[in-house]
């Protein structure tokens, strides 16, 4: 097996604008639960968008799973999650 290229993936990924606004948007709801008292810095959880969508950071769309429970949806062709509960 090959190693992984991180600057390759940087590259052609991770530093696309699209890419760097979703993840700040997904930072931005970690950091809005923190202000409600809702998770805390290093507990092992995470923040999940109920829609799927990173850059839906309405309170009512967010919600505090454990990393198992955010990360174990099926993903479509598309890569889109499957959410069980739609």
């Amino acid at each position: 097996m090959a190693e992984r290229n991180y600057r390759k993936e940087h590259d052609n990924y991770q530093g696309k604008p699209e890419q760097l606004k979703r993840n700040a948007a997904r930072k931005a709801a970690r950091r809005k639960l923190e202000k409600l008292g809702k998770v805390k810095p290093f507990d092992g959880k995470d923040v999940a968008h109920a829609n799927g969508s990173p850059t839906d950071n309405k309170t009512s769309n967010l919600r505090v799973q454990t990393k198992a429970q955010n990360r174990s949806y099926p993903r479509t062709k598309t890569a889109r999650k499957v959410n069980p509960k739609d």
